[in-house]
């Protein structure tokens, strides 16, 4: 009984960021970058970039579609199972998604270094925390709104 209700709450907290997200806000990008190594000309376009994300379940697995108007990237997985990924910037990592404290924690080993992505609900707006090497980038997010499918 207590598997079946840890299962139904956690699949209630994963339903919550479901949906298509649209980013508003970018705190310190150029710099979470630059520590990840990413060229001077990356980093600018990145910076430009106004990324839509969609996140999706089925069953217990999650994706992740980011979209841009320069890179796209998808990832899906099971919460608490590592996979592999490969970035917008081509590197491949090995990556792992938690649920904890409503937060949504992706850990990526990437060529040694450690990144945390946070994804937490805020005042109904997506909070995403990326952090390398105690160089934190925030981006905020606000849910797009899908209007009805008219017939006329």
């Amino acid at each position: 009984m207590m598997q079946f209700f840890f299962k139904v709450n956690l699949g209630r907290m994963v339903e919550l960021f479901q949906g298509t997200w649209k980013s508003i806000s970018c705190e310190n990008f150029e710099e979470y970058m630059k520590e990840l190594g990413i060229g001077r000309a990356s980093r600018k376009l990145g910076c430009l970039a106004k990324p839509t994300v969609t996140i999706m379940t089925q069953e217990d697995l999650i994706t992740i579609k980011t979209k841009s108007i320069f890179k796209n990237n998808e990832i899906s997985f099971k919460l608490g199972e590592e996979f592999e990924e490969t970035t917008p910037g081509g590197v491949k990592t090995k990556s792992m998604v938690i649920l904890d404290d409503d937060s949504l924690i992706q850990v990526q080993d990437w060529d040694g270094k450690e990144i945390t992505i946070r994804r937490k609900l805020v005042d109904e707006k997506m909070v995403v925390e990326s952090v390398v090497n105690n160089v934190t980038c925030t981006r905020i997010y606000e849910r797009v709104q899908t209007s009805p499918v008219s017939n006329f």
